[in-house]
């Protein structure tokens, strides 16, 4: 059985930084995975905001413009943990942030896409504030 838990997520500032993350367990393809960050803001639409897959295949990262440049993905494939370093957070950086995992497929069609993950955490909360 899959199992994503987020942890990380909080209140902070405008301009402050916060360090998500995503322990994997059980998933039966080991390092050949592609996992993912998405969030899904009040009244919005989920959606993919970062990438990775490191494994046989290569490496793919992607990061959506919004955040391109403040958020970094990476991945230690010893532990199955992902995470997501968020800097200089604005407001409309506000949401639910959920991590996501399948196939190398779905790191390879550029932004994530909900429909090509099966695997996701239960989500955590990130708050910005002025």
């Amino acid at each position: 059985q899959v199992h994503l838990v987020e942890s990380g997520g909080g209140s902070v500032q405008t301009g402050g930084s916060l360090r998500l993350s995503c322990a994997v367990s059980g998933y039966p393809y080991a390092n050949q995975y592609c996992m993912s960050w998405f969030r899904q803001a009040p009244g919005k639409e989920r959606e993919g905001i970062a990438a990775i897959y490191s494994g046989a295949a290569g490496g793919i990262k992607y990061y959506v413009d919004s955040v391109k440049g403040r958020f970094f993905i990476s991945r230690d494939n010893f532990n199955g943990t992902i995470y997501l370093q968020m800097n200089s957070l604005k407001i409309e950086d506000t949401a639910m942030y959920y991590c996501a995992a399948d196939r190398l497929s779905a790191c390879m069609v550029g932004r994530p896409v909900v429909g090509n993950f099966d695997y996701w955490g239960q989500g955590t909360q990130v708050t910005v504030s002025s």
